[in-house]
């Protein structure tokens, strides 16, 4: 199988790979996957999705084996449904890899052209904007600033090391801190030229 061409949305709780990855996702040529997503869509009667919930259910983490199989059917469904075009589309994923032996195992699977990393150096501001956007949404449980906290924890002992089992070639770093808009604006700036150096014009079918 040829491996997809891929980009990387990466950064700490908070810091937009979500709102960005969306956005992306509805221009054509991109295509944005969750991790969230592959979570949310996945039938809990079937074989997977039965390990998957015999984990989540006892608030256990799912083993990164199961996670990326989970993660691979997901994407064999899309392609199937030529909802994602492999050879037209830069994938875009963020919430996966989570940690580094996720990134090993995603090797048979992606071919990582780029690394967008979001960065918010400010910690305490990323905190208070979490609780915001939690609040907002009425996510009680998410606002707490102990499971916040946690959350970032977690993520600078187990995600952060990632951007190390990848290329420094491949990183770029974009800041966080700004409005959607401006920070969309900087992401594209580094997006749009992997997209152009790897694919067709999406609407004119021409390469660049």
């Amino acid at each position: 199988m040829d491996r997809f061409q891929t980009v990387l949305l990466f950064g700490a709780p908070g810091a937009g790979k979500g709102t960005q990855g969306a956005i992306l996702g509805r221009i054509p040529g991109f295509f944005h996957l969750s991790c969230g997503e592959v979570f949310r869509s996945l039938d809990i009667h079937s074989e997977l999705g039965s390990v998957f919930y015999e984990y989540s259910s006892k608030g256990e983490l799912v083993p990164d084996e199961i996670t990326v199989k989970m993660w691979a059917e997901n994407m064999k469904a899309q392609t199937v449904l030529s909802l994602f075009k492999s050879h037209d589309d830069l994938l875009l994923l963020d919430g996966i890899p989570r940690n580094v032996k996720q990134a090993q195992l995603m090797e048979e699977y992606i071919d990582v052209l780029g690394v967008v990393h979001l960065v918010c150096k400010d910690k305490e501001a990323m905190i208070k904007r979490l609780r915001r956007r939690a609040l907002k949404e009425n996510r009680i449980d998410d606002a707490q600033e102990d499971v916040i906290r946690r959350r970032w924890e977690i993520y600078e002992r187990e995600t952060a090391p990632v951007l190390d089992y990848y290329p420094s070639d491949l990183i770029v770093e974009v800041d966080a801190v700004g409005s959607p808009a401006s920070v969309l604006q900087h992401v594209l700036e580094e997006v749009v030229p992997i997209q152009d150096a790897h694919f067709n014009n999406p609407i004119s079918g021409e390469h660049d």
